[in-house]
């Protein structure tokens, strides 16, 4: 059975798909930052259940390094890397500072390089593997508050085009999930500005924010589909399509943006197969429906 690497696998969506897959028969190993703290009780669950577990925070290169080596070796090889270690923000535009927002892609952009460099070694000399990423709704539209948070998936969202077409020829797939929003812990940890005094500028307006967060948690709980199981079958049923036939994008969405989104990939993957085959080069899109 396939050996899978996922990364923030203690995470909302990382500890389903974990769990489905090891029901499943894959062989499982996931990162954490650490072991402890709020992370013990799941990291001790998914080990119960067969997952191995290394501690690697995508922000430091060489932990990073490491901790993808270590799950290599034990797993004896690598088939399937899940690039879904994230970290959200919410607030304000303005009230973000460049710090808080390097911190931000510095998670959910640079770490998946880390990532990435750690892995494709291994990968390309096997000559195949597949490789899915964990991006938003909101890395293909903005909405307000999410500023920050969206440019880093759109980021995430080309850096992975072009990981695309230059994977394709060593035999390597790439799949981008795109999830709506979803009732996970991954709230919980979001990024917040903390500018008191250009937030008073704001007035009234400055309790918007709470106000739609407010918002979309009750509509959340009023969606019981729109939950984080659904990622772990949607990674299911990529994993389980024939190598090379995969959809690059796949949009998991019960509250009826989906649709939107689906629409708005489907033009852009035919634009971007126009210009790949006005340059002569539309054979490295060759590894995705």
């Amino acid at each position: 059975m396939q050996k899978v690497m996922i990364t923030g696998i203690a995470g909302g969506f990382g500890k389903p798909t974990a769990l489905a897959l090891l029901e499943k028969g894959y062989q499982v190993a996931g990162s954490v930052r650490s072991r402890d703290g709020k992370s013990a009780d799941t990291v001790a669950a998914l080990e119960a259940a067969g997952a191995f577990i290394v501690e690697l925070d995508v922000t430091d290169t060489a932990g990073t390094e490491r901790g993808i080596a270590d799950a290599i070796a034990h797993l004896g090889g690598l088939d399937v890397l899940f690039n879904n270690a994230g970290i959200g923000c919410y607030g304000i535009q303005e009230l973000m500072s460049p710090e808080e927002m390097a911190l931000v892609f510095d998670v959910n952009v640079m770490g998946v390089q880390r990532v990435m460099r750690a892995a494709l070694p291994h990968m390309r000399s096997q000559g195949r593997g597949t490789v899915l990423y964990t991006s938003s709704l909101i890395g293909r539209i903005t909405t307000p508050f999410y500023g920050t948070y969206s440019a880093s998936k759109w980021a995430l969202e080309a850096v992975v085009e072009c990981y695309r077409t230059e994977l394709s020829g060593f035999g390597i797939e790439s799949c981008i999930i795109e999830p709506g929003a979803m009732p996970t812990a991954f709230f919980d940890g979001m990024v917040a500005p903390g500018d008191p005094d250009r937030e008073a500028q704001y007035g009234e307006f400055a309790a918007v924010p709470a106000m739609v967060a407010a918002g979309l948690a009750e509509m959340l709980e009023a969606t019981p589909n729109q939950r984080p199981e659904r990622i772990a079958e949607a990674v299911i049923v990529l994993l389980e399509t024939p190598f090379g036939q995969k959809p690059f994008r796949t949009v998991v969405d019960h509250v009826g943006v989906g649709p939107q989104i689906e629409h708005y990939n489907n033009v852009l993957h035919d634009v971007t197969r126009n210009v790949m085959i006005s340059f002569g080069i539309d054979d490295m899109l060759k590894l995705n429906a």
